[in-house]
C-alpha cells in the first residue's frame, strides 16, 4: 500500500486540515478557504457543484456574493498550489471549472483519509498478525478529530461524523484481531475505556465480553451484557441484537468455541434452529479488482445496521445506469454479509435487458428458488400465486439473503418478495424501480460513475498492475476518458493487457478523438462493449424518446432543463420534461435536482453516434438533424439571455429580442431571478458560444456573447469573461461585421480594465476605436472614446484621457444620449478629481447619478455614488461622504454586485478613519478586503495598505478616483 508521500503535496483531515508541501506545512488562510478544500478534497477528481459548496460554507443564509467569495477561494487554493517549486516528474494538484462547479485533480495517496481507508480494505482477509499491522498503520494517520479546525458544521455533521465512525470501525476490527491473536488480558484495559466512551456500540461491547471470558473474568462479562441490555431497554425499548444475543447465550452454555483464539470472531452464530431445512449458497464469484465504492458500501451497511435494529424494510435497490457497476457492487457487498444471514443465499438473474435471451418470469425464478430450498420438483406448485405463498411460508422464520440482479420492472419483482422481516433482498436494475418504492416501502441506492482515484486503481486491477504509477497523468486522463464508468474502464484495463508493449498515453490519443472512442472500447466479445450495453438500454425506448434521446448528443452543455430541450427538440417544456423524467427511468439521463438533468459523457457520443447514422434516413427528418436542433437551441439562448439581461442593466445596443415568440421562455420577472438563470445556465452559455464558433454559427456567436455583458459585469468571473469575448470577437470577424467587431474588442477592454491591466484594455480599446473610425457611426466613436479614457486614466495619462471624455461628451450631447453622456461626466470628473478640480468633479458626478437614476443602472449607479463619497471624503465632508457610501452598498447590494459592495465599505472606512473611529475603519477595511480577495480583484492592496497603517496611527491616503472610470458603461451602450 502507498505511503504518504515524501515529496509534493500531502492533505491531511484527519485532525486539523493541513496541506504539505515536501513535509513543509503551507498558510491556508481563513476558515471559507479551508471549507471549499475539505469538500473538494473529499471528492477529488469529481466535479463539486456550486451549490454544494455554498450550503456547506453557509446553510441555509449564503450572502448575495456567496458566488463570488467562493471564485476568491478557489482561486486563493490555485495559488497556493502553483506558488509551490515543483520537482521533475512532480504531480502538481489542480482546481479545474467543471459543470456545476469545481474539481480537484490529485492522486488519493496524497490525502490521509483516502489512505486510511485504502489501508482498512487491504486489511480485509488478511491474517491476523498482518491484519492487526495495517489496522494500526491506518490508525496511525489519524492527528485528532477528522477537520477539528473546520467552522462548517455541516462539513462536521456529515463528512467528519463518517471519518469518525471510519476511524472506530478500524479500532474494532484491529482489536478483532488482536483478539484472534490471544491478547485478550491486555485488551481488557484497552477495551474498557472505549466502552465506557461509547456505551452504545454493539461490538466494542462484545469484544470487551469476549476478552473478559477469555480472561477468566466471567463475572465480569455477564455485567457488560446487562449493563448494555438494560440501557438499550431503558432509552430505546429494544434488546441487544442477535449476534450479542448470541455470544452471551453461548457464554452462558461455556461453548468451549469461545475459548478458541485464531479465527474466532464476535459475530459468529449459531447455524440455524438444527432443523433440516436446506441452506443455499447461490452468491457467484465476486468481480476481481473490485475497487471504490465506500460510500455506497457504507449506505448498505447502515441498511442493514437500521434492519437489525427493526427501523428499516427488507428490501434495497440498486440503480445506475449499465456498465456502471450496480451487479459487482451486490455481489461484492452480499458476500461480505453472507455471515449474518445463516439459513442461506438465493441469487438470479432477472435478465431484464438480455440482448438474446426474455426476462425470466416470476414463476421462472421461485421454481428455481424453492428448489434451492429444499422443494422437490414434484411438490412445486404450478400456480404463481401458490409459489409465492411457499415461498413465503418457507422464509417466514429464516434469515436468508435474496440478491435479484437486472430487474426489468417492478411487476417481475415484486412476487419474489418475502414476507417476513427476517430476510433482506436487494435488487439491482438499469432503470429506477419506482414502484418498488412505493408499493413496497423499498430503500433506493443510486450508483454514479466511479471518481478518478477509484477508476485509475481499478484500471491497475483489472490491467496490468503498477501501469498508472508508470504514468500516472495518462492513467488520470484514460480514466476521465471512460467517465468513471467502471465497464469502460475494465475494457481499457483489457487492450492495455492484451498489449503489454503499448503505452497508456497511446490509448489515451486513440480515445481522445469522440468520434472513435466508443469504437476503442469495444473488444472481441460481443456481449462485453459500452455501445452494446447502451443499445440495450435504448432499444426499449418510445420511439419519441429515443429521438429526444438522439438530439440531447448535440446539447453543447453538461446539463440542460426543460426549456432548453424543448428548444432544442422543436418541442414544448412540459414535453420535454414529461421525456426527460422518462429518460431518468432508464438511467440514459441523471435529473441532478429538480429540473436539471445531465448525461454521463460516453452517453452523449453514443447519441451523438445514433443521430449521425439516422441522419438523412426516413426515421430521421430535417428538423431531427443536429445542425437545425443547435440552432433552435442557440436561437433559445438569444432570447432568454436578451430577455434576462434587461432586468439587470439597460440594454444599449441594437440586439432585441424582446419580441421572438418562437421560443418559450423560462420564468424570469425580476433581477434575483434573472441572476439566478445566469448562474445556474452560464456553464452551458459558454460551452454554447464555443459550439456556435465550432460549428460556423458565427452570426449566433458573438450577438450571444455580447447578451452576456450585463451579467459578466456583476458578477466578473475574469477567466471566462476573456475567453468568450476572444470567441466571440474571432466570430465577428470570421463574419467581418462592423458592430460584432467594435463590441467584442470593447468587451474585452473592459475585462482588462476590470482585473488590472490597463494595458491590455487600451489594446483592445484602441482596437475598438479603429473599427468605431472605420464604421463612421458618432455613437460608436464615442462610446470608444470614454472607454479609452478610463483606460488612460488609469495609466496616468490625463491630458489624454480628459480630451477623449470632453470629445465624446460633446458627440453625446448632440446626439441627446443622456445615458452614454452619465459615463462621460463620470469619467471627466475622474480626471478633474486626480487634477484637484474636486468641486467641478463633485458637479459632474452629480449629473451623472442622476442619469443613472433615470436608466434605473444600480451597477454602475452604485460605482458613481462612491465616486461621490471619494471626493466628498477629499473634501473634508464626511458625514456626506459616508451618505454616499451608505447608499452606494445598499445599491450594490440590491444588484448583486460584489465589487461596488467592496468600494463601499472601504469608502466608509476611510470616512470613519476621519473621525478617528479606528474600530469601524478596520472592520469596514477588513470586509472590503475580503470581498476583494474572493473576487480576485487588484484593489485588494488598496485595502491591504490602509489596515497595515493602522497600528502606527496613520491613514493610507486613498488614489484618486480609486473607485472607477465607466470602463464598462461606456460600452454597455
Amino acid at each position: 500500500m502507498a505511503g504518504a508521500p515524501s515529496t509534493g503535496f500531502e492533505f491531511r483531515v484527519l485532525g486539523p486540515l493541513e496541506v504539505l508541501h515536501c513535509g513543509v506545512c503551507r498558510q491556508l488562510g481563513h476558515s471559507g478557504m479551508r471549507s471549499v478544500l475539505a469538500c473538494l478534497l473529499f471528492e477529488p477528481n469529481q466535479a463539486v457543484s456550486m451549490d454544494r459548496l455554498i450550503d456547506t460554507l453557509w446553510a441555509e443564509t449564503p450572502p448575495a456574493t456567496a458566488r463570488t467569495i467562493i471564485h476568491g477561494h478557489i482561486s486563493k487554493l490555485r495559488k497556493l498550489f502553483t506558488a509551490a517549486p515543483v520537482t521533475e516528474g512532480e504531480d502538481v494538484p489542480a482546481i479545474i471549472t467543471r459543470a456545476p462547479g469545481y474539481l480537484l485533480t490529485v492522486s488519493s495517496d496524497r490525502i490521509d483519509a483516502h489512505r486510511a481507508r485504502a489501508l482498512i480494505d487491504h486489511a480485509r482477509g488478511l491474517e491476523p498478525p498482518e491484519r492487526s499491522r495495517v489496522l494500526s498503520e491506518a490508525l496511525a494517520l489519524w492527528r485528532g478529530p477528522a477537520l477539528a479546525d473546520i467552522a462548517s458544521d455541516r462539513l462536521r455533521r456529515t463528512i467528519a461524523a463518517n471519518l469518525d465512525e471510519l476511524r472506530l470501525f478500524a479500532l474494532e476490527e484491529r482489536i478483532a484481531a488482536d483478539l484472534e491473536l490471544g491478547y485478550h488480558q491486555h485488551l481488557v484495559t484497552e477495551l474498557s475505556g472505549l466502552v465506557d466512551e461509547y456505551p452504545l456500540r454493539e461490538r466494542l461491547t462484545g469484544l470487551l465480553i469476549l476478552a473478559h471470558h477469555r480472561s477468566g473474568q466471567r463475572a465480569q462479562a455477564q455485567a457488560r451484557y446487562h449493563a448494555l441490555r438494560e440501557r438499550l431497554s431503558d432509552e430505546f425499548g429494544i434488546d441487544p441484537g442477535p449476534e450479542l444475543r448470541s455470544l452471551y447465550e453461548r457464554m452462558l452454555r461455556d461453548d468451549e468455541t469461545l475459548l478458541a483464539h485464531h479465527r474466532e470472531s464476535v459475530t459468529t452464530t449459531s447455524a440455524g434452529d438444527g432443523g433440516a431445512h436446506q441452506v443455499p449458497a447461490e452468491l457467484p464469484p465476486a468481480v476481481a479488482g473490485f475497487v471504490g465504492r465506500e460510500r455506497e458500501l457504507a449506505a448498505l451497511d447502515r441498511i442493514l445496521a437500521d434492519r437489525e435494529q427493526g427501523t428499516a424494510n427488507l428490501l434495497t435497490v440498486l440503480t445506475g445506469p449499465a456498465g456502471v457497476g450496480k451487479s459487482a457492487l451486490a455481489v461484492v457487498w452480499a458476500h461480505r454479509i453472507a455471515h449474518t444471514f445463516p439459513d442461506g443465499r438465493l441469487h438470479a438473474s432477472l435478465r431484464g435487458f438480455d440482448s438474446e435471451r426474455a426476462p425470466l418470469s416470476p414463476g421462472e425464478v421461485l421454481a428455481g428458488f424453492l428448489k434451492a430450498l429444499g422443494v422437490a420438483a414434484d411438490a412445486i406448485p404450478v400456480d404463481l400465486d401458490e409459489r409465492a405463498a411457499l415461498y413465503r411460508s418457507l422464509l417466514a422464520d429464516r434469515r436468508v439473503l435474496v440478491l435479484l440482479d437486472d430487474a426489468r420492472d417492478t411487476d417481475q419483482v415484486r412476487p419474489l418478495l418475502p414476507g417476513s422481516p427476517g430476510s433482506l433482498v436487494v435488487v439491482t436494475s438499469r432503470r429506477r424501480l419506482d414502484g418498488l418504492v412505493v408499493r413496497s416501502g423499498a430503500r433506493m441506492l443510486p450508483l454514479e460513475t466511479l471518481p478518478a482515484s477509484a477508476a485509475v486503481e481499478l484500471l491497475d486491477r483489472a490491467g496490468v498492475p503498477g501501469r498508472s504509477a508508470s504514468e500516472p497523468v495518462a492513467a488520470r486522463r484514460l480514466a476521465d476518458l471512460c467517465g468513471g464508468l467502471p465497464l469502460a474502464l475494465r475494457i481499457a484495463a483489457a487492450r492495455l493487457a492484451a498489449g503489454p508493449g503499448r503505452s497508456v498515453a497511446e490509448l489515451v490519443c486513440e480515445l481522445t478523438d469522440e468520434r472513435n472512442r466508443l469504437h476503442g472500447l469495444d473488444i472481441d466479445d460481443p456481449d462485453t462493449s459500452v455501445r452494446r450495453a447502451f443499445d440495450l438500454s435504448y432499444r426499449n425506448l418510445h420511439p419519441a424518446h429515443a429521438t429526444m434521446f438522439r438530439l440531447l448528443g448535440v446539447m453543447p452543455g453538461h446539463t440542460f432543463t426543460p426549456h432548453t430541450v424543448a428548444a432544442l427538440c422543436g418541442t414544448d417544456p412540459d414535453t420535454a420534461r414529461h421525456r426527460l423524467r422518462a429518460l431518468a427511468l432508464a438511467h440514459l439521463v441523471t435529473e441532478s435536482e429538480p429540473d436539471r438533468f445531465g448525461m454521463h459523457d460516453l452517453l452523449r457520443l453514443y447519441a451523438r453516434e445514433l443521430l449521425a447514422a439516422c441522419a438523412g434516413t426516413q426515421d430521421v427528418s430535417d428538423a431531427h438533424c443536429a445542425e437545425t436542433a443547435l440552432r433552435r437551441l442557440l436561437h433559445h439562448y438569444l432570447v432568454v439571455a436578451d430577455h434576462a439581461r434587461r432586468f439587470l442593466r439597460p440594454a444599449r445596443d441594437e440586439l432585441d429580442y424582446s419580441g421572438d415568440g418562437t421560443t418559450v421562455r423560462p420564468y424570469i420577472t425580476d433581477r434575483t431571478e434573472a441572476l439566478e438563470w445566469f448562474d445556474a445556465e452560464w456553464p452551458n452559455l459558454v460551452a454554447a458560444i464555443r459550439a456556435a464558433h465550432a460549428e460556423g454559427l458565427h452570426e449566433y456567436a458573438w450577438p450571444l456573447v455580447r447578451l452576456q455583458f450585463n451579467y459578466l459585469m456583476v458578477r466578473c468571473p475574469w477567466e471566462d469573461w476573456i475567453t468568450v469575448y476572444s470567441t466571440g470577437m474571432a466570430s465577428a470577424g470570421k463574419l467581418d461585421d462592423p458592430a460584432g467587431k467594435v463590441l467584442m474588442s470593447a468587451g474585452l477592454g473592459v475585462a482588462y480594465a476590470r482585473s488590472g491591466n490597463p494595458a491590455m484594455a487600451l489594446e483592445h480599446y484602441t482596437s475598438s476605436h479603429e473599427g468605431a473610425v472605420a464604421a463612421g457611426r458618432p455613437s460608436w466613436l464615442a462610446m470608444t472614446q470614454v472607454n479609452m479614457g478610463s483606460a488612460l486614466f488609469r495609466l496616468g495619462r490625463y491630458g489624454e484621457a480628459r480630451r477623449h471624455c470632453e470629445e465624446a461628451l460633446e458627440t453625446y450631447r448632440e446626439l441627446g444620449d443622456r445615458y452614454r453622456e452619465a459615463g462621460a461626466l463620470n469619467n471627466l470628473a475622474q480626471v478633474e478629481q486626480v487634477s484637484g478640480e474636486r468641486e467641478a468633479a463633485l458637479a459632474h458626478l452629480r449629473e451623472a447619478e442622476a442619469m443613472y437614476r433615470e436608466a434605473d443602472d444600480l451597477e454602475v449607479l452604485a460605482m458613481v455614488l462612491n465616486n461621490c463619497g471619494e471626493v466628498s471624503t477629499e473634501l473634508g465632508r464626511v458625514a456626506e461622504a459616508e451618505r454616499y457610501h451608505h447608499e452606494a452598498l445598499e445599491v450594490a447590494q440590491r444588484c448583486g454586485s460584489a465589487m461596488r459592495q467592496a468600494a463601499a465599505n472601504l469608502g466608509l472606512g476611510d470616512a470613519a478613519a476621519l473621525r478617528e473611529d479606528r474600530a469601524v475603519a478596520r472592520t469596514r477595511w477588513e470586509t472590503a478586503l475580503a470581498i476583494f480577495r474572493a473576487g480576485g480583484s487588484p484593489r485588494a492592496e488598496d485595502a491591504r495598505t490602509r489596515l497595515n497603517a493602522l497600528p502606527h496611527g496613520h491613514r493610507a491616503g486613498l488614489p484618486p478616483g480609486a473607485e472607477g472610470c465607466t470602463a464598462g458603461s461606456g460600452h454597455s451602450a
